[in-house]
């Protein structure tokens, strides 16, 4: 078998796996955990805004082996969940599934917030302090207080050995090339120019540990948030005129694919599903066990604190982030859904940047890809490395670091479509023993989200 065939069997894989069974889980999750909670999202959503500006500091306590702020906690795991899917996952839903897929992307997310809660509220719950007295936890950790004996143990390893390969090598790779390719674009650098340099950056952060970590998220996440924000909202500005008619398209493609594309591109409302609640889950990663490990480490009073704040990352990633990068689009003028040939991903968001800005659309593209993709890499390696250290110990945390620099450099020179297949098939293999601890453990996180104290044995 060759690579090309590999890799078309390995993306036929992921696909069906994706489409036909996790995408009914994930949204089924978050349906039964907002009915469990009764509506956590919705009754607790001001009090995680409280919460977030209450720690909120570009130079909080340094975090250390007791854990980090909550501040700090929220920014590693949105600088992980705001990545190249806020930008040309944005794009690619409104080319194949049309302005409807935002609709389904939003319900998704509504559900989301949910899933997302009962996740943080577990990762606190069954945070643990390991051998070098380091705070730690995440789903290998409530994954095994659930399932003990040897299913725990296996359905624990496999979760992480997923993560580590999804995430810190075959996901961070992916990383690396969207950040090459948008400079190269945009600039015309050599790919590998800025791969190296990403991976100098990067170690550097690596080795200082996760003290280093939340210092880079809690000031990088709000100043690149603020910068694209304040970009998008310029350009919607601009196109003012074409922003109710963009709205309209959104609710009415929903339900109506044919009332706004007419029937030639052959979308229906199945394809907006699809693709809208696709690239909303792989951007907020609500349900997929990545932020938890982040959550796991806040200092609070209770579980359900952070639950609370950790709402606020899904809705800062679809309902504003995701969502004006859509916005800019569809009042652009550029998307011609479903059209064979038509622009599509990061071509299609630096097109519409470009209708407003010229020439400088492409190089803000560039910049907020540099910025959002390497804050993703950064949250993933954490991620990676906790697993890491769950299964090899602190010294197999030096050997991963260095593979993952490598893996930079690498992904930032070349894209083999073999990788990012394989990507998208680990992070959807991370998600099963997530989603079945989730279920087993969410009478839980009902007793959390209804205010008991879920801290006693």
């Amino acid at each position: 078998m060759s690579m090309d065939q590999l890799a078309d069997l390995v993306s036929k894989v992921s696909d069906i796996v994706w489409n036909s069974v996790l995408l009914y889980l994930l949204v089924g999750t978050g349906v039964i955990f907002t009915i469990r909670t009764r509506f956590v999202q919705v009754r607790k959503f001001g009090a995680g805004w409280k919460r977030l500006f209450g720690s909120f500091s570009l130079k909080g306590e340094k975090a250390g082996k007791d854990g980090m702020s909550p501040f700090q906690a929220l920014t590693t795991a949105i600088a992980a969940q705001v990545g190249t899917g806020n930008i040309a996952g944005a794009a690619t839903a409104l080319y194949s599934g049309g302005p409807g897929a935002i609709f389904w992307m939003w319900l998704s997310a509504f559900f989301g917030m949910s899933t997302i809660y009962g996740e943080a509220v577990l990762a606190q719950k069954y945070k643990t302090v390991d051998k070098n007295g380091h705070v730690t936890g995440g789903p290998i950790y409530y994954i095994r207080a659930r399932f003990t004996g040897r299913f725990g143990k296996f359905l624990a390893g496999f979760f992480s050995l997923a993560i580590i390969f999804a995430l810190g090598f075959t996901g961070n790779m992916v990383q690396a090339n969207s950040i090459s390719v948008a400079f190269k674009t945009a600039f015309g650098t050599p790919q590998v120019v800025i791969g190296v340099i990403c991976a100098v950056i990067a170690g550097f952060i690596f080795l200082g540990g996760v003290g280093r970590i939340a210092a880079f998220t809690e000031k990088v996440v709000p100043v690149m948030a603020i910068f694209y924000m304040v970009g998008c909202i310029g350009i919607l500005c601009v196109n003012h005129a074409a922003i109710l008619p963009a709205l309209k398209s959104i609710f009415v493609a929903a339900f109506d694919p044919q009332a706004i594309l007419g029937g030639a591109v052959g979308i229906t409302v199945r394809e907006a599903m699809r693709y809208g609640v696709a690239r909303g889950l792989f951007s907020n990663e609500a349900g997929m066990g990545s932020t938890p490990h982040a959550h796991a480490l806040a200092k609070v009073e209770k579980p359900q604190d952070q639950g609370e704040i950790a709402i606020v990352s899904v809705f800062i990633d679809t309902f504003i982030v995701l969502t004006l990068t859509a916005m800019v689009i569809l009042t652009s003028g550029q998307l011609q859904s479903g059209v064979p040939d038509g622009l599509q991903g990061t071509e299609l968001a630096q097109a519409a940047f470009n209708v407003t800005l010229g020439s400088v659309g492409n190089a803000f593209v560039a910049v907020c890809m540099l910025f959002f993709a390497f804050s993703t890499l950064i949250g993933w390696y954490f991620f990676g490395e906790t697993n890491v250290k769950a299964l090899f110990g602190q010294k197999a945390t030096k050997v991963y670091a260095a593979i993952v620099v490598v893996c930079i450099v690498i992904g930032s020179a070349l894209k083999v479509d073999l990788v990012w297949n394989l990507s998208d098939l680990f992070n959807a293999l991370m998600v099963f023993p997530n989603l079945i601890a989730l279920l087993f453990l969410s009478g839980i996180v009902a007793r959390a989200a209804h205010g008991e104290d879920i801290t006693k044995k």
